[in-house]
């Protein structure tokens, strides 16, 4: 029970962590493998753990969740569910060994992305408008389906991601923060309910991540006006680096 215990700790921090500035899928990962489950099963485990914090955040923010000019939000979400589906079905048809190759380079991409996203991107302009435009609108459905595939598959990261695509296509950022954290639940949603039927969850180990995830989002949730967020986010970056290095040294091939 000791396992139980250490990953229940950890999830009060990831929980915290996502309340503040997100990227808890860096922490978990390592934890969950240290614990003695593979990559694969790492990953899969990882994304059922913090999957009920990622739908008490998308439905606390329903009000703001909303389309872009005339691609509705319904078509994002079925895109999101869709794509999510899809992730997860071919992370369950890799072999083990293969995705213990490619974690170090999706936790690179993730880190990547994570930093452009904190200290990069800029803010989009309050006076934007939505696109219109037939094509541009099919390419950011197109973008969310491929998004949403990664995020089933992976998701490190996958946040930074859809606001990027969410934002370029002209949504403001308070409506583009609200929209990418319901359909990253959504996205979720569709590989929980397939992981759920695989054989070999530990089950116990998930639970303690989740019950120590949801305590830590709620005493980040109240820490978020006094602590600096830059900071989090820097430190996350670090430990993304960290730990790709650390994939990396451990998968030389």
């Amino acid at each position: 029970m000791w396992i139980e215990g250490l990953l229940f700790v950890v999830g009060i921090w990831v929980g915290a962590q996502n309340a503040l500035a997100g990227g808890g899928s860096f922490v978990t990962l390592p934890a969950l493998i240290l614990s003695g489950l593979d990559a694969r099963a790492a990953n899969i485990a990882s994304t059922l753990a913090l999957y009920p914090g990622q739908m008490t955040s998308g439905w606390v923010g329903r009000r703001h969740v909303g389309g872009i000019g005339g691609l509705r939000f319904r078509t994002l979400a079925l895109l999101s569910i869709a794509g999510g589906a899809v992730g997860a079905v071919l992370l369950l048809l890799t072999p083990s060994s293969f995705f213990e190759l490619l974690v170090p380079w999706l936790v690179l991409f993730a880190t990547a992305v994570f930093a452009y996203g904190s200290f990069v991107r800029r803010p989009l302009p309050v006076d934007a408008k939505p696109v219109q435009d037939a094509n541009r609108l099919r390419m950011t459905a197109l973008l969310q389906f491929l998004t949403a595939i990664y995020g089933g598959y992976f998701g490190g990261g996958i946040g930074f991601v859809m606001l990027a695509v969410l934002t370029a296509a002209g949504q403001e950022v308070r409506r583009a923060s609200a929209t990418k954290n319901m359909l990253a639940g959504m996205i979720n949603t569709a590989a929980v309910v397939i992981f759920a039927f695989t054989p070999g969850i530990p089950w116990l180990r998930v639970a303690a991540l989740c019950i120590g995830a949801m305590l830590g989002g709620y005493g980040g949730a109240l820490l978020l006006q006094r602590v600096n967020e830059k900071l989090i986010r820097g430190a996350v970056v670090l430990l993304g680096v960290c730990l790709t290095v650390g994939l990396f040294l451990r998968h030389p091939g």
